[in-house]
């Protein structure tokens, strides 16, 4: 009842010779090691949480399981640590492979009835870059393009038109808006990431998606300080591809956004998300004691008067001033604003309204239900990578082996799983 044995049950890993065909040559150069023992040297390293190939390597020298996992006997000769190394920067580097892998045995646990993806559960984990916090560099960078830029321009214009406000031009967006950031001298490709003051390092982020059975659906590297929400439409769009349209998606508290929420609610989507705090200040009125009129588009303050409309900003928020005569006599005028002219300003982004309904489902059945499955599923996927398959920490630099070490840590849970789940033991006889 080994793992490897029900590994080798559940999948026939011939598929990976189509995968590399393109890769070898028949005519030339002396006779390679066989590309599926490479690929089988991986998921044993990533499947059983070994630190590095080097160590990898000692085990199947040692543990029979693995040599006939792999097809060695007991005499014959296992491949250099240093091999798989060479093959990934000749042959595998900069090709698809590992997502090729990741998806194929994705597919056979679909085929297998395995996958629930109706429900898709979305979240980020951040793994320690092999990188000194000290060294680095301070640059100028641009900040990046969000997903939804252009939407949200065209939201933008077509909000400011209704209102009588002329059009922000196209070069109005395209001004270049810089950020400073801290570079590693180390691995340049990873980022600065701040938790808390005791937790400051550079970090790469693994973003992933699980269906309700704790199957992983997709997932996308980055640098560990672009933001948990700017990944979100590309790793629901990979979902979609592969997996099909969910009925509902459940995130944390970080994706609770406007541009999420529209998102999925003009997809059909049902939103899951939770409950935030308020971001007030202390002993200060909230913006939910500001009532908002839709029909006349206008706030109305606790004590009765309108916070007009004055214009929408490009970063999409429609502004909305009092008048500051009235206010300067007010009896709530301190616990309202701090402005020295007396004029409070409420701020409401063009799409609010997809975040208020996502808001109100939250007090539905079906979203609790949806919402508390989420500790079992994507969080649970993220502890059972860091403290049994090595992900805690990367000890590989650079963007497309991140990529990498995701594909396969994620591919091997992904594997076990469904090997786990189809294996039937044989009789003995």
């Amino acid at each position: 009842n080994h793992l490897v044995r029900k590994i080798e049950a559940a999948i026939d890993f011939s598929f990976i010779y189509k995968l590399v065909e393109n890769m070898y040559s028949s005519e030339r150069g002396r006779p390679s090691i066989d590309p599926v023992v490479l690929i089988k040297m991986a998921f044993i390293q990533y499947t059983f949480g070994i630190r590095s190939m080097r160590k990898t390597i000692e085990e199947i020298e040692t543990n029979l399981a693995y040599r006939w996992f792999l097809g060695f006997g007991f005499h014959d000769k296992v491949p250099h640590f240093s091999t798989f190394g060479k093959n990934y920067e000749r042959r595998f580097k900069d090709t698809d492979l590992f997502q090729k892998i990741f998806y194929r045995i994705l597919k056979e646990a679909s085929d297998k009835k395995l996958i629930s993806a109706e429900h898709v559960f979305i979240d980020s984990t951040h793994v320690k870059a092999s990188a000194n916090k000290r060294k680095f560099e301070k640059k100028i960078v641009r900040k990046e393009t969000k997903a939804y830029e252009a939407r949200l321009q065209e939201e933008i214009n077509s909000d400011r038109e209704k209102h009588g406000k002329k059009t922000f031009p196209p070069e109005k967006y395209k001004k270049e808006e810089n950020k400073e950031i801290k570079e590693s001298i180390t691995d340049p490709e990873s980022g600065y990431y701040v938790k808390d003051e005791r937790t400051k390092q550079f970090a790469y982020s693994f973003h992933a998606a699980a269906d309700r059975n704790g199957f992983i659906l997709g997932t996308i590297v980055t640098p560990g300080n672009i933001h948990d929400s700017t990944m979100f439409e590309p790793l629901l769009e990979k979902v979609i591809e592969n997996c099909g349209k969910p009925d509902a998606v459940a995130a944390d508290a970080g994706y609770k956004t406007p541009a999420i929420a529209q998102y999925l609610i003009e997809n059909n989507i049902r939103p899951v998300l939770p409950y935030t705090r308020p971001r007030t200040k202390k002993s200060y009125l909230r913006k939910h004691d500001y009532v908002y009129d839709k029909h006349f588009d206008c706030y109305i303050c606790p004590e009765g008067q309108v916070l007009e409309y004055r214009t929408t900003t490009k970063e999409g928020y429609r502004q909305y001033f009092s008048n500051p005569t009235k206010c300067k006599n007010c009896s709530l005028l301190a616990q309202c604003t701090q402005s020295q002219n007396h004029q409070k300003l409420i701020q409401r982004h063009v799409w609010e309204d997809y975040l208020e309904e996502a808001d109100h489902l939250r007090y539905t059945t079906e979203n609790r239900i949806i919402y508390a499955k989420r500790k079992e599923t994507i969080e649970r996927v993220f502890a059972d990578a860091k403290e049994k398959h090595g992900m805690r920490w990367t000890t590989l630099r650079g963007l497309k082996k991140l990529s990498m070490q995701a594909m396969l840590t994620f591919a091997a849970m992904n594997l076990k799983k469904l090997a786990n789940w189809t294996w039937t033991s044989p009789k003995m006889v």
